[in-house]
C-alpha cells in the first residue's frame, strides 16, 4: 500500500495540471463567461478552445505569450495558417 506522502503527492499533481490548465483557458480565453448551453456546443467549445491553446504553445518561433500570439493570428493571416499548419496554394 502507498504512503500517505505518496498519495498526497499524485493527487496534488494532478490538480497541479487541472488549475494550471482551466487558469489558462479562463484568463485567456474567458472560457468560464461563455453562455453555451444547447445541446454538445459547451464541451465541442471546450474541445476546440483546447485545441487552439495547444497549437498556440507548440508555436514557439514567436517569443510572446498566448494573448499576443491569438492577437497575432487575427491580424496576420500567414501566421494563423502557420499556426494551423496549411500550406497557401
Amino acid at each position: 500500500m502507498d504512503s500517505p506522502e505518496k498519495i498526497l503527492y499524485c493527487v496534488r499533481s494532478h490538480w497541479c495540471v487541472e488549475n494550471k490548465l482551466h487558469w489558462i483557458l479562463d484568463v485567456q480565453f474567458n472560457e468560464d463567461q461563455s453562455r453555451k448551453r444547447n445541446e454538445n456546443a459547451a464541451q465541442d467549445y471546450s474541445t476546440v478552445l483546447k485545441i487552439a491553446l495547444n497549437l498556440l504553445k507548440n508555436e514557439k518561433k514567436v517569443k510572446q505569450g498566448i494573448k499576443g500570439k491569438r492577437l497575432k493570428a487575427g491580424w496576420d493571416n500567414e501566421y494563423l495558417l502557420k499556426l494551423l499548419n496549411i500550406t497557401k496554394v
